[in-house]
């Protein structure tokens, strides 16, 4: 009440032009002091600092999440293991467990394969051969995902573990002209693919991120532009990497 009328008064005496810019000062109080003024700083812009994922700039982000998840699971990594593209995850993360090693890639041309074949349709593949294998960011480009979920499947031992990680909040990979990126997934979303060939009580799905990260990561900032503990806490609301932990049945298929 008091209000209204100080408002009254005030516009009987200063000139129209004068109250409305009051008008406008006192919206804009209002404003930051119910959600405090937003500022972007160097994040306002159209265009990311960088479009190297931050690989430019230090280690990824999601390869903080990537690196973390398979020093976990660390002890999975043993025997005969399989890698994409080339081994070096399985030669940091599984030492002297493993016995053998395999390198797939899709296309002819990788002088670290062993394997070429697509996922999707690797009859060749002989069944039952891996203790492990780890799916780092590949899932992506393959359309038929069940078809590869299906091979992985089939080509673990019995009580082997495949290890994955997918991507969920992320910049589109459309400039590696060689691969098509077909899919983003969810926690959601990659259980129900795991959990079509694998039992569901052998499958973990987790997600990695919240709003900063998630930010950070489409902007290509590294991991070391981020404190722990900003990378560390986890909000299901902004999935900016899934992992997969899936072990194939020991019993009957």
């Amino acid at each position: 009440m008091l209000h209204a009328w100080i408002n009254a008064a005030v516009k009987s005496i200063l000139p129209a032009s004068v109250h409305r810019h009051l008008q406008l000062w006192q919206s804009r109080v209002t404003r930051w002091a119910s959600g405090g003024r937003i500022r972007f700083g160097s994040l306002r812009r159209i265009v990311p600092i960088s479009r190297e994922w931050g690989s430019d700039r230090g280690l990824p982000i999601d390869r903080y999440y990537i690196e973390r998840f398979l020093r976990v699971h660390g002890a999975d990594i043993r025997g005969h293991v399989m890698e994409i593209r080339d081994n070096a995850y399985t030669r940091e993360f599984g030492g002297d467990r493993v016995t053998r090693t395999d390198v797939l890639h899709a296309v002819e041309g990788n002088p670290r394969a062993t394997i070429v074949a697509d996922l999707a349709c690797a009859d060749h593949i002989p069944s039952d051969t891996f203790d492990c294998v780890i799916l780092t960011q590949t899932l992506q480009f393959i359309y038929d995902a069940l078809a590869a979920v299906s091979t992985l499947h089939r080509i673990l031992k019995p009580g082997g573990v495949l290890l994955a990680t997918i991507p969920g909040i992320s910049q589109s990979n459309r400039r590696m002209e060689r691969w098509d990126d077909h899919w983003r997934f969810t926690t959601v979303s990659s259980r129900r693919l795991f959990e079509e060939r694998f039992s569901p009580e052998q499958v973990t799905v987790e997600a990695h991120g919240n709003v900063l990260v998630a930010v950070a990561f489409l902007h290509g900032l590294a991991a070391q532009e981020l404190h722990p503990n900003e990378l560390d806490h986890v909000d299901p609301d902004y999935e900016v990497l899934i992992t997969v932990r899936a072990v194939k049945s020991s019993g009957p298929q």
